[in-house]
């Protein structure tokens, strides 16, 4: 009898590899755990997926050089969940295993749980003589938070309580305090919420007590309108989980909204909380993992790779703004973090909240259909009126940096009155593009089929697809004209001009140009959060989970972007947008006012949704799809690729097209951007009316696509495409 072991290792191929596991092994190996393997001439870390018996021994295979672990890095949820990825979006296995882990676990590095650091309150820190700390604030501070936590104050805890270590550490300096190494989980301190729940409202309660109705599995779709207190629903569901003991995952889209949500339940809870995000560093997010696999950590907020957070004991997931579109990861392993949420929360017999104000066309089809339960919010919880909604008919107006004078004159009044005034364009830059006035020329990018864009801070043509920028020409080199101009508007145009009527009021550019991390974002938030008269300028940065006390006017730039597009997603995108930055209008006890300028007033959508709401427009939208036989009536998958001319590129996908024609209806199409970043692109769209169907007929795709790519050829496959551009 012979024991062989199949390994997952980090390669593009779609299978495992088996290895033999050495005598002192036999008893040792589990699926989960990593091993270091020969594979060619490289040495590789792999991951243990399975353990088979034979009856004969195979001396072609290799032994499994070493053992990295004694206790699986992936446990059976994980292992479980990674093998559906794999299978679901036709992802290799091995890229799939390590991508759920922290980077360095990937490279090999000890999964041995390290210890940390606790201090204990001495028998001197109950004394009536250790107050003697009037005179120092911070240790008298940190001394009363220590008698809390007679097990122990951990640096995390300690942390969410603004005391630092050298304060513990002065208090071990005085006696007061002993500090030990321990492997031991956190304790919350007497009471496990550090302030008094607000009384829900007739439609939060509705809505709290369906959940907790329901035992194990339920999916949850929370559909209320900006201001009507989703997050206090959020935070009486997440109380009941952290009194069993168990631990909650919040899942938002982006970086920017973790700081402010988790300083939102620090308010509330008296526990160990952590986020999670892309901007920690490798050490950082180790200890995460750690924190959290030893179940310390109660309550985790994240963005989308949160979701392979390894949690000890699951209560409760939820995923706010779940329509946002950077819940799907667009490079490398490419899912969706809010389906494999919803499976993950089933494999688990877990609840899960997908929360919105303009929840997805998928997501609100499924609650309509009766697969998920549907919870919905239609008052603001300030009892506050709902903004009064402009339409202003801009054609044939003069425009100043896109604004009218109408908008001008609005601004100035709200101004006026002490109040702020958000204006919103989802485009950064000061011009779309430069061109000649003589001839028409423009300047082009020679490495993408768009236009740069100009970038009058810096003072260059920045492309942003590629990178590629260039100094502003001075004069035109088809026709040595000087007459050049800079067409279309941006943020950085509309802040030049916004400076002439804002007077003395501060300007807040909000775009990835002037916020380059969560910090800066912060101090800007910090400063608008002060309420002072001032005007944010933005692009849908703005948009997500932001809440403006003191603004009372939205301009909305460009209604009509998005709403005609190749992109069948593109009008709902466009119509979420519009919805979310309204509702950034009038959410305190201010009245508040949104003017959309549009070129197309009369359009049907834009008119249903100021009528009649989101999710009534969402239902014109889902007949429309139903009639085109469009997600979520039917599934898709996208067969992308790239290379070095536009023939090669069709040339492989008419090959793939002739052996899919049954799910591939339509033939190979360029990109409509063609060409970007020096390469060509076209794309293959795949389409069948169940899911089962269309993943049977593409069963052995990627071997296809393997077998007849040629040299410079590159490709991938996107399953449930979100992005068709």
């Amino acid at each position: 009898m012979y024991l062989i072991a199949q390994i997952a290792l980090p390669v593009p191929l779609h299978q495992c590899f088996s290895y033999r596991l050495p005598q002192h092994m036999l008893e040792r190996v589990r699926a989960g755990m990593r091993v270091r393997v020969s594979f060619g001439s490289r040495m590789l870390i792999g991951l243990v997926t399975g353990i088979e018996t034979l009856d004969h021994a195979e001396p072609s295979l290799k032994l499994i050089e070493e053992l990295l672990d004694d206790a699986p890095v992936l446990a059976d949820p994980m292992l479980e969940l990674g093998h559906f990825i794999s299978q679901y979006y036709l992802q290799p296995l091995g890229e799939v295993l390590f991508h759920m882990l922290p980077s360095l676990l990937r490279q090999g590095q000890s999964s041995h749980r390290p210890t940390q650091s606790l201090w204990h309150p001495t028998a001197l820190a109950h004394l009536s003589s250790a107050h003697d700390l009037r005179r120092a604030p911070r240790q008298w501070r940190a001394l009363q938070i220590l008698l809390e936590f007679p097990a122990g104050l951990s640096r995390q805890v300690a942390q969410l309580h603004g005391i630092t270590v050298a304060d513990l550490d002065n208090l071990v300096r005085r006696e007061l305090a002993a500090r030990t190494e321990s492997h031991e989980s956190l304790h919350e301190g007497a009471s496990l919420l550090a302030e008094v729940p607000l009384t829900p409202s007739d439609e939060q309660a509705q809505a709290i007590a369906c959940v907790r109705s329901q035992q194990g599995f339920g999916c949850h779709v929370l559909e209320g309108i900006t201001g009507s207190g989703k997050t206090e629903v959020y935070l009486h569901l997440i109380a009941d989980v952290l009194a069993r003991g168990q631990q909650a995952l919040v899942l938002v889209p982006e970086i920017n909204l973790t700081p402010q949500t988790l300083q939102r339940f620090q308010q509330r809870f008296h526990v160990p909380m952590i986020s999670l995000h892309s901007e920690l560093g490798d050490r950082e997010r180790l200890r995460a993992w750690h924190l959290i696999r030893s179940g310390q950590m109660r309550l985790i907020v994240g963005t989308r790779s949160a979701l392979f957070c390894p949690m000890l004991n699951p209560g409760l997931m939820i995923l706010d703004e779940e329509h946002d579109g950077s819940f799907k990861q667009q490079e490398g392993v490419r899912y969706h973090a809010r389906d494999l949420a919803v499976y993950l929360a089933s494999r688990q017999g877990i609840p899960i909240i997908l929360g919105s104000a303009t929840p997805s066309l998928e997501t609100l089809n499924n609650a309509l259909q009766g697969r998920y339960t549907h919870l919905q919010l239609h008052r603001r919880s300030n009892r506050s009126t709902p903004a009064q909604i402009i339409v202003q008919d801009i054609r044939g107006q003069e425009l100043q940096a896109g604004l009218s004078s109408t908008s001008l004159v609005r601004i100035q009044e709200h101004l006026q009155r002490k109040q702020q005034v958000l204006v919103f364009l989802n485009r950064r830059g000061y011009a779309t593009s430069v061109l000649c006035h003589d001839c028409g020329w423009r300047v082009h990018c020679p490495h993408c089929s768009v236009y740069p864009t100009l970038h009058q801070g810096i003072g260059r043509m920045l492309c942003h697809h590629c990178g590629w920028n260039c100094a502003v020409p001075q004069s035109c080199p088809d026709c040595n004209s000087t007459r050049l101009m800079a067409t279309g508007t941006g943020t950085e145009r509309l802040e030049q001009l916004l400076q002439s009527v804002a007077g003395t009021c501060p300007i807040w550019r909000m775009d990835r140009d002037s916020i380059p991390n969560h910090r800066v974002l912060e101090h800007t938030l910090a400063e608008i959060h002060q309420n002072q008269p001032g005007i944010l300028i933005g692009t849908q940065m703005l948009v997500k989970g932001h809440h403006f006390h003191a603004v009372s006017l939205v301009v909305v730039v460009d209604t009509d972007a998005g709403l005609f597009s190749a992109d069948f997603r593109s009008p709902e995108r466009s119509l979420q947008r519009i919805h979310q930055v309204a509702g950034r209008s009038g959410r305190s006890t201010i009245q508040g006012q949104v003017i959309l300028q549009t070129h197309d007033p009369e359009h049907p959508l834009l008119q249903c949704l100021i009528r009649s709401g989101y999710h009534a427009v969402a239902q014109i939208m889902l007949q429309e799809r139903h009639q085109l036989n469009l997600p979520p009536y039917s599934y898709q998958a996208l067969v992308h690729c790239q290379g070095r001319s536009s023939a090669e590129v069709q040339q492989f996908l008419l090959e793939i097209h002739t052996i899919f024609r049954l799910i591939s209806p339509y033939g190979p199409v360029c990109a409509p951007i063609e060409k970007k970043a020096g390469v060509f692109r076209a794309h293959l769209l795949l389409q069948a009316n169940g899911r089962p169907a269309l993943h049977q007929q593409m069963a052995n795709l990627p071997a296809v696509c393997k077998d007849k790519a040629r040299h410079g050829i590159r490709w991938w496959i996107d399953v449930d495409p979100q992005d068709l551009l």
